[in-house]
């Protein structure tokens, strides 16, 4: 919408607007859940499982139950409830077996958190301990024992996803496209490799917190943290046959999610807990090691590729195979390998292609959505693949990106045909190239390896994401005109750090054409009275939100021309307006304000027209459609972000230690609508990309235990570890149906980056890894090895070399 705007003519759109939401979070003012203290709450702890996988023979709460200040005590066997985003797998609490280490099994609410804490520790239980699942490869053997032997009486999103009863496969995604055995024909080198990446925690600084009360007639209310406060709604209300009019869920600040709080989580346990207890609400703080075990995580990944080159540098064929690791249970993970697989490839066209992407149930903690939805973990194989078959063809990796390059013509996986307006990948490429001066070293650079002895390395990585949403996906916009003119918004995004609500803001202030200090934009969200969205995910928020925007500040200008047509005794497509008033084109002295029809215009007689000026936008997306279940045709995509990384990195040829020295940033937005957001979510988002890439994973122990479910071994990196030099790039293809032509970029800075530093490592010293994170004794390591990361090249009639 308005993509065709002059930008000379916006005044809002496009500017460094303040975020809307500072100063309430600076100077502390935000209430969060977890500042909330209501009359009679009672304070809950969890008993967590320390198995991975168990038969449960006895629970024991007996001395519990005699605490006083105990008030209520659950187990799974009272809770016949199952819940689940696309596939119903997952009981609020275990009953009779554990699935995963740190699965809850018992609950305690009492007077005070350190009485919840002494009853939980008072439950005895008794466990019959199995050997795990922990290997999704492994898993995926017919012959390995079943996480879900009841896969098959599952409820499940049949339209879209593909469970396999009999087996650990939670949904297999197919694609198919093109003929995949002529293209490896016409191939002149064949190559092959598989790269792995674990499970990593989303770490928002604040961690899950629900509270709940279960009221008289099931009427229930629910206070959390929730990314998606429509989808807990309507989860909950599935999970326990309540009519959605019987539940309210109010979401006030979120500190952060980045999609582990997209799904349904700790809402259902704490109303329970109410409900036994006579309805006193009900509070459960994670604690940081749960967030590690007891909540969601990121899927690991297995991703082997086999990748038919020509000497030309073409793609001609790849086959891809994907295991992911769901964990326990399904969650999001079905959804995260569906979104993967049609983009397994990256930003590249492959016109023969042939994906299987497999969810694997294991005993782990369950992976659900996670910032970048499968793409950071896939964009390390895919990047890191490029620069392979760059080097087994003696082609620049650069030119060798921009030759498969998706543009103007070329097919997507699922058979979408890339526009001019769909964005410019190769733009990004090269802006970034630019920035670290790729394919040589300054002087500048070279003395400095000069003087401390270590090797500088430089590479660029593409990426692109789409929005992994269903195609009927819908959001709503409501303004309301208050008595002085100014005007508020409600519409049910969650705030979670991504500063979608000043961008919004701006859109509305822009096509209002009013300032930003008369737009108000309110920021918990309440089911009971606003509007409805689907969920705050996928970078999706600013197109439908934005487009709502629009529509709903047009409804209200309809509605206002309306009224001071009548008072103006005008035709409206006569009038016209500024921030103050509503005025006759050809009379500009003939006027009537806004403060005066905001809740009603009254003549001077007293005799009253009009009403409130509200307005009302919704918007759904639009030409989407499920894919085809055989071969994973159709049109899954809202829109395609672009993006690219460079990344300078100085590693010791010695010790493996390694710095990265710059990393700057392209992103096609299509239109900046605050600069400064898309800066702060394209620096933030590369910093968290560097964690994933340098530091951060889950490590288990062969039975199943998470060894590391604390920041004392699982390090996530902070401003201390940002490189010396930072760039952000915005480039500006408008997307035609995104307002004033934006498109999302929430996800896309944290792509790629893990792929991007794998190949500078290696152009700097010569490390060839496959497993991220890579830490510095993993580079010394492979420093060290005698032979390479096994992979097979093939020059085709020339036999194999590995």
């Amino acid at each position: 919408m308005y993509a065709d705007k002059d930008p000379g003519s916006l005044k809002v759109v496009g500017t460094p607007q303040r975020r809307v939401d500072v100063l309430e979070k600076l100077t502390g003012a935000a209430r969060y859940t977890a500042d909330l203290k209501l009359p009679g709450m009672l304070y809950a702890k969890v008993k967590r499982s320390p198995h991975a996988r168990a038969r449960i023979i006895r629970i024991d709460t007996s001395r519990a139950a005699a605490l006083p200040g105990v008030r209520s005590i659950i187990t799974g066997e009272e809770l016949p409830y199952r819940v689940g985003l696309y596939i119903v797998d997952k009981y609020v609490m275990a009953r009779g077996v554990v699935r995963h280490f740190g699965e809850a099994v018992a609950a305690v609410a009492a007077d005070s958190i350190e009485i919840a804490q002494r009853a939980v520790d008072l439950i005895e239980v008794e466990y019959e301990v199995l050997t795990p699942v922990l290997d999704p490869v492994k898993a995926f053997d017919r012959r390995s024992p079943l996480v879900h032997p009841d896969l098959g009486e599952y409820e499940y999103v049949e339209a879209v996803f593909t469970p396999v009863p009999g087996t650990n496969i939670a949904n297999h995604t197919k694609l198919r496209k093109g003929n995949l055995a002529k293209g490896f024909r016409e191939a002149d080198w064949i190559v092959e490799r598989e790269y792995t990446n674990p499970s990593v925690q989303h770490v928002p600084m604040e961690t899950h917190v629900a509270i709940g009360q279960w009221g008289p007639r099931d009427q229930v209310t629910l206070w959390s943290s929730a990314q998606s406060p429509f989808t807990v709604r309507n989860l909950f209300c599935h999970a326990f046959k309540l009519p959605h009019k019987n539940v309210r869920v109010i979401v006030p600040y979120v500190g952060g999610g980045f999609g582990g709080k997209a799904g349904i989580h700790l809402e259902p346990l704490v109303a329970c807990l109410s409900r036994k207890a006579g309805g006193r609400p009900v509070r459960l703080v994670a604690t940081r090691e749960e967030e590690f075990s007891l909540l969601p995580c990121r899927s690991a990944l297995t991703y082997r590729i086999k990748t038919g080159l020509r000497n030309d540098g073409r793609i001609v064929a790849q086959k891809m195979t994907m295991f992911w690791d769901a964990g326990a249970y399904a969650d999001y993970a079905v959804n995260v390998t569906r979104a993967s697989g049609y983009s397994a490839s990256g930003p590249y066209e492959i016109p023969n292609a042939w994906i299987d992407a497999y969810t694997m149930y294991t005993n782990k903690p369950f992976g659900t959505a996670y910032r970048g939805f499968g793409h950071v973990e896939f964009s390390w194989g895919i990047e890191r693949h490029m620069d392979l078959c760059a080097r087994t063809i003696g082609m620049d990796p650069l030119e060798f990106r921009k030759v498969n390059a998706l543009r103007p013509g070329s097919l997507t996986l699922t058979g979408e045909r890339i526009t001019v307006n769909t964005g410019n990948v190769t733009k990004c490429m090269e802006e970034v190239a630019k920035a670290i001066n790729y394919g040589r070293l300054t002087a500048r650079e070279k003395a400095r390896e000069k003087r401390t002895g270590k090797k500088i390395g430089k590479a660029v990585a593409a990426l692109h994401k789409a929005p992994a949403m269903p195609p009927f996906t819908s959001t709503v916009v409501i303004l309301r005109m208050n008595e002085d003119g100014t005007v508020t918004a409600n519409f049910s995004l969650s705030e979670i750090g991504q500063g979608t609500y000043t961008s919004v803001a701006q859109v509305i202030a822009e096509r209002l054409k009013f300032p930003m200090e008369k737009i108000r934009v309110c920021l918990d969200t309440d089911t009971e009275h606003d509007p409805y969205d689907w969920q705050t995910v996928a970078s999706k928020g600013l197109v439908l939100t934005g487009n709502a925007a629009i529509l709903a500040a047009e409804d209200l200008l309809r509605r206002a021309y309306g009224t001071a047509g009548q008072i103006l005794r005008a035709h409206p497509r006569d009038l016209d307006h500024d921030d103050e008033k509503v005025f006759l084109r050809h009379h500009p002295d003939r006027s009537v304000t806004f403060r005066e029809m905001a809740v009603g215009y009254a003549y001077p007689d007293g005799n009253g027209i009009g009403g409130q000026i509200v307005g009302v936008g919704r918007y759904i997306a639009q030409g989407l459609s499920n894919l085809n279940k055989e071969t994973g045709q159709g049109h899954p995509a809202l829109d395609w972000t672009y993006g690219a990384h460079g990344i300078i990195v100085e590693v010791d040829p010695e010790t493996g230690e390694y710095n990265v020295l710059k990393v700057a940033s392209a992103f096609d937005v299509g239109k900046a609508i605050n600069p400064e957001c898309v800066r702060g979510q394209a620096v933030g988002g590369m910093l968290q990309g560097l964690g994933t890439a340098v530091c951060e994973g889950y490590m288990y122990d062969t039975e199943g235990h998470l060894l590391n479910p604390s920041f004392t071994d699982n390090k996530v990196p902070t401003a201390m570890d940002l490189p010396e030099e930072v760039e952000s790039i915005a480039v500006e293809t408008p997307q035609i149906d995104g307002p004033y032509g934006a498109r999302g970029v929430g996800e896309h800075p944290m792509i790629a980056v893990c792929g991007a530093l794998g190949n500078a490592i290696q152009n700097a010293v010569g490390a060839d890894l496959t497993h991220m994170p890579m830490r510095q004794e993993d580079v010394w390591r492979a420093l060290r090895k005698k032979t390479s990361i096994n992979h097979f090249i093939t020059r085709c009639g020339f036999g194999c070399k590995r």
